[in-house]
């Protein structure tokens, strides 16, 4: 086999691996959003301002924390975006992230940490749609995806672009849930 061989093959091997990759993690799945009904769900968590790739941390701090002080263990864990990242500085973005409590585990909540709050998300229309959750990657391309696709969508029907993001990870059905609010 000549040099020339041997590199378009690896290259071919590279390209056929980068592809699967990229199916697999959902780089090519095709985003459908609609406008539903959701929320209610109760959920703890923390406040943050500054960089949004804090949130993931602060998901795993709250389950964390929940799982070993409190015995009670979360499934779908949860970031807010209030702020566009292209519009505001890094240092000034504001989110919440933590975990959501299924119902029965909710009085079990009492005495928590000063940096952790609950509430209940709130129930209303959103525009939403779902992309799969198998690591880190598909959470890269999700962001690649997922948030030009709700800009589209809320372009197209007449909603503005502010507003802020929910992201539901739900790690048992492997799907992030994304809701963003409908403002006109």
């Amino acid at each position: 086999m000549t040099v020339a061989k041997i590199i378009l093959a690896a290259t071919l091997i590279f390209t056929l691996i980068f592809f699967v990759f990229v199916v697999y993690y959902g780089g090519l799945k095709t985003i459908k959003v609609e406008v539903r009904e959701e929320g209610g769900e109760t959920v703890v968590y923390e406040s943050i301002l500054g960089d949004y790739r804090k949130t993931g941390l602060t998901m795993d701090q709250v389950y964390n924390y929940l799982l070993k002080e409190k015995k009670i263990e979360t499934f779908r864990g949860f970031g807010i975006y209030y702020d566009n990242p292209k519009q505001t500085p890094k240092n000034q973005l504001r989110s919440e992230a933590g975990c959501i409590v299924e119902k029965p585990d909710t009085g079990f909540l009492a005495g928590l940490p000063c940096d952790m709050k609950v509430k209940t998300l709130p129930v209303r229309k959103y525009m939403v749609t779902e992309f799969p959750y198998l690591g880190k990657l598909s959470v890269i391309f999700s962001l690649m995806k997922v948030y030009p696709a709700l800009e589209k969508y809320a372009y197209k029907h007449d909603f503005a672009q502010d507003g802020a993001v929910t992201e539901i990870y739900d790690i048992p059905a492997r799907k992030i849930y994304f809701r963003k609010e409908l403002l006109k």
